[in-house]
Protein backbone atom coordinates (compact mmCIF):
# COMPACT_ATOMS: atom_id res chain seq x y z
CA UNK A 1 0.00 0.00 0.00
CA UNK A 2 1.35 3.40 -0.94
CA UNK A 3 1.01 6.80 0.71
CA UNK A 4 -1.47 7.94 -1.95
CA UNK A 5 -3.75 5.02 -1.03
CA UNK A 6 -3.62 5.92 2.67
CA UNK A 7 -4.30 9.58 1.81
CA UNK A 8 -7.42 8.53 -0.13
CA UNK A 9 -8.62 6.49 2.86
CA UNK A 10 -8.10 9.47 5.18
CA UNK A 11 -10.09 11.71 2.84
CA UNK A 12 -12.85 9.11 2.62
CA UNK A 13 -13.07 8.93 6.41
CA UNK A 14 -13.04 12.72 6.69
CA UNK A 15 -15.89 13.19 4.16
CA UNK A 16 -18.04 10.41 5.57
CA UNK A 17 -20.02 10.41 8.78
CA UNK A 18 -17.98 7.48 10.02
CA UNK A 19 -15.75 7.56 13.08
CA UNK A 20 -13.71 4.50 12.15
CA UNK A 21 -12.55 2.96 8.86
CA UNK A 22 -10.88 -0.45 8.55
CA UNK A 23 -9.18 -1.55 5.34
CA UNK A 24 -7.53 -4.87 4.59
CA UNK A 25 -6.41 -5.88 1.10
CA UNK A 26 -4.69 -9.10 2.11
CA UNK A 27 -1.23 -7.57 2.38
CA UNK A 28 -1.97 -4.36 4.28
CA UNK A 29 -4.21 -3.70 7.24
CA UNK A 30 -5.15 -0.06 7.98
CA UNK A 31 -7.39 1.17 10.79
CA UNK A 32 -8.29 4.87 10.86
CA UNK A 33 -10.20 6.37 13.77
CA UNK A 34 -11.65 9.85 14.03
CA UNK A 35 -11.73 11.25 17.56
CA UNK A 36 -15.01 12.85 18.51
CA UNK A 37 -15.47 15.29 21.34
CA UNK A 38 -18.94 15.39 22.84
CA UNK A 39 -20.04 18.49 24.71
CA UNK A 40 -22.14 17.63 27.74
CA UNK A 41 -23.59 21.12 28.14
CA UNK A 42 -23.32 24.48 26.45
CA UNK A 43 -20.34 26.53 27.58
CA UNK A 44 -20.98 29.62 29.65
CA UNK A 45 -18.49 32.27 28.70
CA UNK A 46 -16.80 34.16 31.49
CA UNK A 47 -17.90 37.77 31.81
CA UNK A 48 -14.46 38.82 32.95
CA UNK A 49 -11.39 36.70 32.32
CA UNK A 50 -10.01 35.08 35.41
CA UNK A 51 -6.28 34.54 35.71
CA UNK A 52 -5.30 31.41 33.84
CA UNK A 53 -3.04 30.48 36.73
CA UNK A 54 -5.90 29.31 38.91
CA UNK A 55 -3.84 26.57 40.45
CA UNK A 56 -4.05 27.45 44.11
CA UNK A 57 -5.23 25.33 46.95
CA UNK A 58 -8.17 26.89 48.71
CA UNK A 59 -11.19 25.73 50.62
CA UNK A 60 -13.82 23.94 48.61
CA UNK A 61 -16.41 26.12 47.01
CA UNK A 62 -19.77 25.93 45.30
CA UNK A 63 -20.84 26.44 41.76
CA UNK A 64 -23.22 25.94 38.91
CA UNK A 65 -26.63 25.72 37.48
CA UNK A 66 -29.27 25.10 40.06
CA UNK A 67 -31.82 22.34 39.93
CA UNK A 68 -34.90 21.63 41.96
CA UNK A 69 -34.31 20.15 45.39
CA UNK A 70 -34.95 16.46 45.93
CA UNK A 71 -38.45 15.61 47.07
CA UNK A 72 -38.78 16.46 50.75
CA UNK A 73 -35.48 18.37 50.84
CA UNK A 74 -35.46 21.91 52.15
CA UNK A 75 -32.20 22.67 50.33
CA UNK A 76 -31.60 23.60 46.72
CA UNK A 77 -28.75 21.75 45.04
CA UNK A 78 -26.48 23.74 42.77
CA UNK A 79 -24.96 21.48 40.12
CA UNK A 80 -22.23 21.84 37.54
CA UNK A 81 -23.50 22.99 34.13
CA UNK A 82 -20.45 21.48 32.40
CA UNK A 83 -17.49 19.15 32.62
CA UNK A 84 -14.36 20.89 33.87
CA UNK A 85 -12.21 21.78 36.86
CA UNK A 86 -13.81 23.50 39.83
CA UNK A 87 -12.03 26.50 41.40
CA UNK A 88 -13.22 27.99 44.68
CA UNK A 89 -11.27 31.25 44.45
CA UNK A 90 -10.56 33.86 41.76
CA UNK A 91 -6.77 33.51 41.93
CA UNK A 92 -4.11 31.55 43.80
CA UNK A 93 -3.97 32.53 47.46
CA UNK A 94 -7.23 34.50 47.35
CA UNK A 95 -10.21 33.81 49.61
CA UNK A 96 -12.92 31.52 48.29
CA UNK A 97 -15.86 33.17 46.52
CA UNK A 98 -18.22 31.54 49.08
CA UNK A 99 -18.07 28.94 51.84
CA UNK A 100 -20.47 27.16 54.18
CA UNK A 101 -22.45 29.80 56.07
CA UNK A 102 -22.07 32.48 53.36
CA UNK A 103 -25.19 34.43 52.42
CA UNK A 104 -25.64 34.62 48.65
CA UNK A 105 -27.86 36.55 46.27
CA UNK A 106 -28.78 36.13 42.60
CA UNK A 107 -25.98 37.12 40.23
CA UNK A 108 -23.23 36.56 42.80
CA UNK A 109 -20.23 34.59 41.53
CA UNK A 110 -20.02 31.30 43.39
CA UNK A 111 -16.99 29.73 41.72
CA UNK A 112 -15.15 29.23 38.43
CA UNK A 113 -15.22 26.11 36.29
CA UNK A 114 -12.41 25.79 33.78
CA UNK A 115 -13.44 23.97 30.64
CA UNK A 116 -11.25 23.78 27.56
CA UNK A 117 -8.96 26.53 28.93
CA UNK A 118 -11.93 28.88 29.34
CA UNK A 119 -12.67 30.20 32.83
CA UNK A 120 -16.45 30.17 33.34
CA UNK A 121 -17.80 32.21 36.25
CA UNK A 122 -20.76 30.41 37.78
CA UNK A 123 -23.35 32.75 39.29
CA UNK A 124 -26.12 32.07 41.75
CA UNK A 125 -29.72 32.32 40.65
CA UNK A 126 -31.12 32.12 44.17
CA UNK A 127 -30.88 34.02 47.46
CA UNK A 128 -30.05 32.11 50.59
CA UNK A 129 -27.32 30.59 52.71
CA UNK A 130 -24.77 28.03 51.63
CA UNK A 131 -25.29 25.04 53.88
CA UNK A 132 -22.81 22.59 52.39
CA UNK A 133 -19.88 22.79 49.98
CA UNK A 134 -19.72 19.45 48.18
CA UNK A 135 -16.59 19.85 46.01
CA UNK A 136 -12.97 20.54 46.93
CA UNK A 137 -10.94 23.22 45.15
CA UNK A 138 -9.26 22.11 41.90
CA UNK A 139 -11.45 19.03 41.64
CA UNK A 140 -12.59 17.72 38.25
CA UNK A 141 -16.39 17.82 37.98
CA UNK A 142 -18.87 16.27 35.59
CA UNK A 143 -22.08 17.74 34.24
CA UNK A 144 -24.67 17.53 37.03
CA UNK A 145 -22.20 17.11 39.91
CA UNK A 146 -23.67 18.66 43.08
CA UNK A 147 -21.34 21.51 43.98
CA UNK A 148 -23.15 22.85 47.02
CA UNK A 149 -26.47 23.01 48.83
CA UNK A 150 -28.30 26.25 49.56
CA UNK A 151 -31.00 27.02 52.08
CA UNK A 152 -33.23 29.37 50.05
CA UNK A 153 -34.14 32.66 51.71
Amino acid sequence: MELADVTQLVELLDKSGLTELRFNDGTSNVILKKETHLVAAPMISAQAPVQAALVAAAPAAPASSDKAPAAGSKFKEVTSPMVGTFYACPSPGADAFVKAGSDIKPGQVLCVIEAMKIMNEIESDVSGEIVEVCVANETPVEYGTVLFRVRPA
